[in-house]
């Protein structure tokens, strides 16, 4: 059931999904990326949430991507995959993603999709794509340029490297690199600081740093959020906190 392969939980502000069939290296079926989606946008639909953690089960894998089983079977499709990487990325709230192990496929672009990826010492990432005739959807491709630059696409994606953690960390890929068993403390307490932050000045930037990113900012929408924030109550307890030298309360108003 795809209610047991992936989990979704909240914890006060954070809301926690993690890929929960180790056995076939977290990678999703059809049933999974539909279950995958209903909980993205359940995340989105509610104020409540600032933040998303995103990790796998297991020691050995954090995401194999789409089943290449369902690829063979023609059941499973790089555009279908796409309706879920497009949705993650477009999430409002930050997200977080906690790789418990090795990378691979869709998988990747998963994590891309995330805005802060922390790794494990002794894992490696590989996009087998060129290797078995996939090319990737524009929306995919798109993203690793943006994202990683043309030289780190072209290594993942034309030459089908395999890189270690250090080499992704240098990339810009991974944001942390740390020992397994520090992996949760760390992502833990990223998702708790993004979470105590302002949520409308979070999500304002988020989405005007996405528009800078992919060329479709509009400058008066961007104005609109600006100034928002600029008259939220939001701004009154930050700046009153900061006077008072105490830790802001938040409410998203």
């Amino acid at each position: 059931m795809s209610e047991d392969t992936i989990l979704f939980s909240r914890d006060g502000p954070v809301a926690r999904v993690t890929l929960n069939a180790p056995e076939r290296h977290n990678a999703l079926g059809v049933a999974q990326i539909r279950w995958l989606r209903d909980c993205l946008q359940t995340i989105a639909q509610d104020d409540a949430l600032r933040v998303l953690l995103l990790t796998g089960a297991g020691e050995r894998t954090f995401c194999a991507g789409a089943s290449l089983d369902q690829f063979r079977g023609g059941t499973m499709s790089g555009e279908l995959f796409s309706t879920l990487t497009d949705q993650l990325a477009a999430l409002p709230i930050p997200s977080v993603c906690a790789l418990n192990g090795d990378v691979f496929g869709g998988g990747a672009e998963i994590a891309l999709c995330c805005d802060y990826r922390i790794g494990i010492q002794g894992s490696r990432m590989l996009v087998p794509a060129a290797r078995i005739g996939i090319c990737y959807p524009v929306n995919g491709i798109r993203r690793f340029v943006e994202r990683l630059g043309h030289a780190a696409a072209t290594r993942l994606l034309i030459a089908s490297e395999e890189l270690d953690a250090d080499t992704l960390a240098r990339i810009g890929f991974l944001h942390q690199v740390v020992e397994r068993e520090r992996l949760d403390a760390h992502a833990e307490a990223m998702a708790r600081h993004l979470a105590a932050l302002a949520p409308l000045a979070v999500r304002a930037m988020k989405r005007i740093v996405a528009g800078v990113i992919d060329g479709s900012i509009d400058g008066a929408a961007a104005e609109t959020l600006v100034m928002r924030c600029s008259q939220s109550r939001d701004l009154q307890e930050g700046l009153a906190a900061q006077r008072e030298k105490r830790p802001p309360q938040f409410t998203g108003e």
